[in-house]
């Protein structure tokens, strides 16, 4: 299943966005998505979450 959203940026933000065509993505939709992940990643809420679930599955 794919969910849409709509999000608004500045145009200072998404200059700072554009930065990251090609390296990230080509396409605006798949430039933002990676960067969420990407951020995700940093913060650990991706292995945290994926970590509960195992041990929630094993109980």
């Amino acid at each position: 299943m794919n969910k849409r959203v709509q999000v608004v940026f500045t145009p200072e933000q998404w200059a700072l966005i554009e930065n990251f065509r090609g390296e990230l993505g080509n396409g605006d939709a798949e430039i933002v998505r990676n960067i969420v992940l990407a951020w995700l990643a940093e913060k650990s809420i991706i292995s945290t979450n994926a970590k509960n679930k195992l041990n929630k599955n094993q109980r």
